[in-house]
């Protein structure tokens, strides 16, 4: 009895433990690839699927956006100076066939893939570019990354910048170089400055010497201006203008009276 009993039992069992590992769940950011025999039958999912043990085999894939972050890569500009550059990727499976299929790791794949991408594209730029043009930078790398990942099933959205670190000499020698660009600026304004000041003082001196009465009015102007504060002396020499007029009416009046 006992024996019959655990003759039953036991198939049973069996079959219960088969009929579960062959129902299988997939959420709906997943998608699983099914091989019949070891050849690619069909992409599943989502929800319940069923896989037949021994016969078939199925891997699952994220199709949710993997945040990828590239360490820290040692970059030698085109005017060689080394700096230390790391960055984020934006990447996700749009193929869970090719991302299978194509490549063993397509996530370690992408990381490494990214790392050389990084040094030879920054490589071929200037520090000054990669300070300045981070964002173009980025797109270029992504433009690359996601034409080479593109047979793999991966889609690149994004790939930023996060930091350009460079040593502290580096950091001093564009410190003065800033610091003398704000000189040379404030140079050149100063220049600027006396050039339409200069320009100016031309133009009114030619509109007064057009009109000797004007000159005068502004030499007495001038002078009136200097009076203004009762503590200072003025010493000041007659105007020509006035001494020839003064002499010639001195003349007029002894030829007159002689």
């Amino acid at each position: 009895m006992i024996l019959d009993t655990f003759t039953f039992v036991v198939p049973l069992v069996l079959l219960i433990i088969v009929l579960v590992s062959m129902l299988k769940v997939l959420r709906d950011y997943e998608r699983g690839v099914v091989f019949m025999l070891g050849r690619f039958w069909a992409v599943k999912g989502p929800g319940l699927i069923i896989i037949i043990p021994v016969i078939q085999e199925m891997m699952r894939v994220d199709l949710r956006t993997i945040v990828l972050d590239v360490p820290t890569q040692d970059v030698i500009s085109r005017d060689n100076v080394s700096v230390k550059v790391n960055a984020v990727v934006y990447m996700r499976v749009v193929d869970p066939e090719k991302a299978i299929i194509q490549v063993e790791n397509y996530y370690e794949a992408t990381s490494q893939l990214a790392q050389t991408t990084l040094r030879s594209v920054l490589g071929q730029h200037e520090l000054d570019e990669m300070l300045a043009e981070r964002e173009k930078l980025s797109t270029n790398i992504q433009d690359i990354l996601d034409q080479q990942t593109d047979g793999w099933g991966i889609k690149v959205s994004n790939v930023e910048m996060k930091q350009v670190d460079l040593d502290d000499s580096m950091v001093r020698a564009i410190a003065r170089q800033a610091e003398a660009e704000r000189e040379r600026r404030a140079k050149v304004i100063h220049a600027e400055g006396e050039l339409q000041a200069s320009a100016k003082l031309l133009e009114s001196a030619q509109t007064l010497a057009k009109q000797s009465e004007s000159l005068q009015l502004r030499y007495l102007q001038t002078l009136t201006e200097i009076a203004s504060d009762k503590t200072n002396t003025i010493v000041f020499p007659m105007p020509l203008d006035f001494m020839k007029t003064l002499l010639e009416k001195i003349g007029n009046f002894e030829n007159e009276n002689g």
